[in-house]
């Protein structure tokens, strides 16, 4: 199991791989940045960047924890 902090603020979510630490994060995500998932601006090519950026840091800097 891997912790990484959500990328907008110190809340740590643990998932065995990125799709799981997505989906885990989504309901934080839109409790605590409705404005973010709300906003218009962030359309397909800002969501598939999102995701691309943060697969690259599940990748590099999500930590190892014990389960």
């Amino acid at each position: 199991m891997k912790s990484l902090n959500c990328d907008l603020c110190e809340h740590k979510v643990q998932a065995n791989t990125f799709e799981e630490w997505m989906m885990a994060l989504m309901p934080h995500y839109m409790e605590a940045h409705a404005d973010v998932m709300s906003d218009p601006s962030n359309g397909e090519a800002e969501k598939m960047r999102w995701m691309t950026d943060n697969r690259k840091r599940f990748a590099e800097e999500a930590v190892e924890v014990e389960e």
